[in-house]
């Protein structure tokens, strides 16, 4: 087994969630989420086929969110697995969608922080073995700090 750490690419702006799938239909059950959830939101979707023909699978509402997802999806080549990339939403407005999808697994993360994904490759292909999201703690936030995030989350309007 051979260890190996996979930078993806978040396009400016944009947030991502990585998942992992089995199924063929996976790719148009997300577009349906996507849509029904976030309908103002552009996005792009990539699924890697872990049987069959064994082809990325990609839809979308946004031409360079749809490559991007594709290429980051490639990069990986780990079988059944997503990439959902999404500009004017946030994955807080989708997940839960997203996670009642019956062939969706399970989520590695929901992130716009740079992002690095452990892959294992073995003899059989490859898989995600973890994900190493943003930056290490700096320290622990102070009264101001508290203050700071109370305002920020009642100004994007997830608290009142």
């Amino acid at each position: 087994m051979e260890l190996k750490v996979i930078k993806m690419e978040i396009p400016e702006g944009s947030n991502l969630i990585l998942g992992q799938s089995h199924f063929i239909k996976t790719v148009e059950d997300l577009y349906e989420v996507m849509t029904g959830t976030a309908s103002a939101a552009k996005f792009g979707i990539a699924f890697s086929e872990a049987s069959g023909d064994c082809l990325v699978r990609a839809e979308g509402n946004d031409g360079e969110l749809i490559e991007a997802a594709k290429n980051n999806s490639l990069a990986l080549s780990c079988g059944h697995t997503f990439v959902v990339l999404m500009k004017g939403a946030f994955p807080i407005n989708v997940l839960n969608a997203i996670k009642g999808i019956q062939e969706v697994c399970g989520i590695f993360c929901a992130t716009a922080n740079p992002l690095e994904v452990v892959v294992a490759e073995t003899l059989l292909g490859r898989g995600i073995m973890g994900v190493i999201d943003g930056f290490i703690p700096r320290g622990v936030e102070d009264a101001g700090d508290v203050e700071e995030r109370r305002h920020l989350l009642r100004r994007f309007g997830y608290k009142l």
